[in-house]
C-alpha cells in the first residue's frame, strides 16, 4: 500500500509538472497554424543544414517550452514544411536553451555557474550536431508516423507510394493540425497534394476574422489535449512506476566513477522524467555524491530523451527514428560529459 501511494503521489507529481508546459505547447502550435504564414516561415529557415539546425535550437528563446511542450509546436514545424534540421534542432534544444530554464539553473547552480553554461552549450551543440544528421534524409516522412507524414507539403520528386505512409481512413475532425475546420461540418485537409497543397503555401486560415481563428484555435487545442494528454498519462505512469522499484541507495553507490556515475545519471534523468524548468534542483540534491559530469549528463540528456518525451515523441516519430536520437543524444552527451569529469572537474 506504501508502494502504491508512493507510485501514485509521483504520477499526479508528474502530471501538475508537465501539464502547464503541454498546454503551452498545444497554444504555441495552434497560433503557428491559425497566424503564421507559412511562405514567409519557410522562406525565412536558411537552406544550410547547419544555419537551419542552429535557427531551429535557437527558437526555444522565442518559445520557451518544456520537453513536454515542444513536441506539438515542433510537429507544426514540420507540417508547415520546416527543414528536418530546424525541426529536430527545436525539438531537442528547446527544452533547455531557453530562458526560463537558464534562470531556474542558475538559481540551482549559482555557486557552479560553468555547470549552467555548459548545460546550454553541451544542448545547443548535441541538438544542431543532430539536426544535420537528421538532414542528411532526403526524405524524412519514412520515419514519421502516418498522420504527421501525410500532413507534411510534398513535391513530386518526394511522393511515397500510399503504403508506405499508411492507407487507413482518416476521421474529419480536426487532428493536431493536419485538418482545418472551414465551414460549418467541412473539413479542409493539409496533408499535401492538389488543392490541399495550394492551401498549405497560403494559410487560409489568415483571412477569417479574428473570432473565428480563435475558435478554431481553441478546437485545435481541444485535439491535440486528447491527442498528447493521453500519450502524457501513460508517460508519466511508467516512469513513476520505475522510481518507485528502483532504489535509490543502489544509485548513490555509483556516484563517484568517472564513467559509472555518467552512465547513472543518465538512466535516471530517463526514468524520473522531471520538467526541465524544475530538474536543475533534482540534480542539486547529488552534487555532493556525483561528479560535475554526471550532474551535467543528466540535465542535457534528460530534457531531450526520458521516459516521459518518449510517449509523445511516439505521436510524431515512429520508434526507429526515436531510437537513432536516443543512441546519438546518449552518446554524444556521454563524451562531452566524460570530458569534464576528465579534464574539468
Amino acid at each position: 500500500m506504501v508502494q502504491l501511494n508512493s507510485v501514485l503521489t509521483l504520477f499526479f507529481s508528474l502530471l501538475v509538472e508537465a501539464m502547464p508546459f503541454l498546454l503551452l505547447g498545444v497554444l504555441f502550435s495552434s497560433v503557428l497554424l491559425l497566424f503564421i504564414d507559412e511562405r514567409r516561415l519557410i522562406a525565412a529557415v536558411p537552406k544550410n543544414p547547419l544555419l537551419a539546425a542552429l535557427m531551429g535550437s535557437s527558437i526555444g528563446f522565442l518559445f520557451p517550452v518544456c520537453e513536454c511542450g515542444n513536441v506539438p509546436v515542433a510537429r507544426r514545424l514540420l507540417v508547415q514544411g520546416a527543414s528536418p534540421a530546424m525541426a529536430i534542432g527545436y525539438l531537442l534544444a528547446a527544452p533547455t536553451v531557453n530562458p526560463i530554464v537558464f534562470w531556474a539553473t542558475w538559481t540551482a547552480f549559482r555557486d557552479q555557474p560553468e555547470v549552467v553554461f555548459l548545460r546550454v552549450g553541451f544542448s545547443l551543440l548535441i541538438a544542431v550536431i543532430l539536426g544535420c544528421v537528421f538532414s542528411t534524409q532526403a526524405d524524412l516522412r519514412p520515419l514519421l508516423q502516418p498522420s504527421v507524414a501525410r500532413a507534411m507539403p510534398t513535391t513530386r520528386a518526394q511522393r511515397l507510394p500510399q503504403n508506405r505512409l499508411g492507407s487507413e481512413p482518416v476521421s474529419n475532425l480536426l487532428q493536431s493540425g493536419t485538418f482545418l475546420l472551414g465551414k460549418a461540418g467541412e473539413p479542409l485537409r493539409l496533408d499535401g497534394g492538389g488543392v490541399q497543397m495550394a492551401a498549405l503555401v497560403s494559410n487560409p486560415m489568415l483571412t477569417k476574422s479574428l473570432p473565428e481563428k480563435l475558435r478554431l484555435m481553441v478546437d485545435n487545442m481541444v485535439q491535440e489535449l486528447r491527442e498528447l494528454g493521453g500519450i502524457l498519462i501513460l508517460g508519466a505512469a511508467i516512469a513513476a512506476v520505475l522510481q518507485v522499484a528502483i532504489p535509490r541507495e543502489a544509485i548513490l553507490g555509483l556516484g563517484q566513477g568517472p564513467v559509472t556515475s555518467i552512465l547513472v545519471m543518465m538512466g535516471l534523468a530517463w526514468i524520473v522524467s522531471i520538467c526541465a524548468t524544475v530538474d536543475s534542483f533534482f540534480a542539486l540534491s547529488f552534487a555532493s555524491t556525483f561528479t560535475s559530469g554526471s550532474l551535467l549528463a543528466f540535465l542535457v540528456f534528460g530534457p531531450m530523451i526520458d521516459l516521459k518525451n518518449i510517449a509523445l515523441l511516439l505521436s510524431v516519430f515512429k520508434g526507429r527514428a526515436i531510437a537513432y536520437m536516443f543512441i546519438l543524444a546518449g552518446q554524444l552527451t556521454f563524451i562531452l560529459t566524460l570530458l569534464v569529469n576528465l579534464y574539468v572537474s
